[in-house]
């Protein structure tokens, strides 16, 4: 493998680029070249590893066992060269780089906030957050695809370091015409008759959801299962059912009167957001101060904006 010393960076990050975005096409697109100029460098690269690092079906391309191992040291040597970077800019007194965050749906109604308010602060970092279902996320997670990751349920078979930064109070929510809105502590065993719209398994609500009503033996009428937010409040509003949400997603709905809070037995369910990230990984600079900032001012800003969950009736 001594011939590898001879792939050049840029070859690298185009390797990386056809990865991200499955094409030579995309990556030609991403990177301002041609595709012929990307082809022939990834000829030379496969050439130096000795072996194919793409298969292509159809219009896609995919990764063959060379391109894996390629992928895996490829990212070691772009985290170490951004390592290296910004500790470089940490010596100088800049607060500069990447910061590259993923989180699960429900961030998106709190992270741009915190991410608006960090940025002012350093606006030499450039920051990018992918929203997502949980079960990208932690496949991203696995990966280390990202510096950090805000999840909700802590997966039980990951070797994670999780801080928890934000409470994340479950609350269930009906139209504001509901015949059980007002009525105080409804008993969960009359909650499960409602018709429930679900998220999809394996999200967190869905898994909390699981657990309180597995100590009672009781299961919900599900009616309909729904991949968003968004869909799940649409659905509510339009009186097809009754659901359960982070009450970081209700701010808007709660104060227009389009949604309203039930008070069943139980909830709402006290959970907590978590920051995270692969147990031994090293954090960059930039991720370290952003993690500093999460845990202080950034926590102090979100829960200025948790929206008050004693709605009148």
């Amino acid at each position: 493998m001594n011939r590898m010393k001879n792939a050049t960076f840029r070859q690298l990050q185009l390797f990386e680029s056809i990865v991200r975005s499955g094409s030579y096409t995309g990556a030609a697109e991403e990177l301002h070249l041609t595709q012929p100029t990307v082809s022939m460098q990834i000829k030379k690269l496969s050439g130096l590893v000795g072996a194919p690092l793409f298969e292509q079906l159809g219009k896609r391309v995919f990764l063959t066992d060379a391109g894996k191992e390629l992928l895996e040291a490829s990212r070691e040597i772009f985290g170490a060269m951004s390592r290296f970077e910004m500790r470089m800019a940490d010596m100088k007194g800049i607060k500069q780089g990447n910061l590259n965050l993923t989180g699960v749906t429900t961030a998106e109604y709190f992270a741009p906030r915190i991410l608006g308010a960090f940025c002012q602060i350093y606006p030499g970092i450039k920051v990018s957050l992918t929203v997502t279902n949980r079960e990208r996320v932690l496949r991203r997670l696995t990966a280390n695809e990202d510096d950090l990751y805000i999840v909700g349920q802590p997966p039980a078979d990951m070797d994670l370091v999780m801080t928890p930064f934000l409470e994340n109070p479950l609350v269930v929510l009906a139209p504001p015409d509901h015949p059980l809105v007002g009525v105080k502590k409804i008993p969960l065993e009359v909650f499960a008759e409602e018709r429930f719209i679900m998220r999809e398994p394996g999200c967190g609500t869905h898994i909390a959801l699981d657990r309180i009503l597995s100590k009672r033996n009781l299961a919900f009428k599900s009616c309909m299962e729904l991949g968003s937010n968004e869909a799940i409040k649409q659905a509510v509003a339009g009186k097809l059912g009754v659901s359960t949400l982070s009450a970081y997603a209700l701010s808007h709905e709660l104060q227009t009167g389009e949604l309203a809070i039930l008070d069943v037995e139980g909830f709402p369910l006290e959970y907590h957001w978590y920051i995270a990230y692969p147990r031994g990984k090293q954090l960059s600079v930039v991720a370290q101060t952003f993690f500093d900032y999460l845990m202080s001012e950034g926590k102090k800003l979100t829960q200025r904006h948790l929206p008050r969950l004693d709605q009148p009736a």
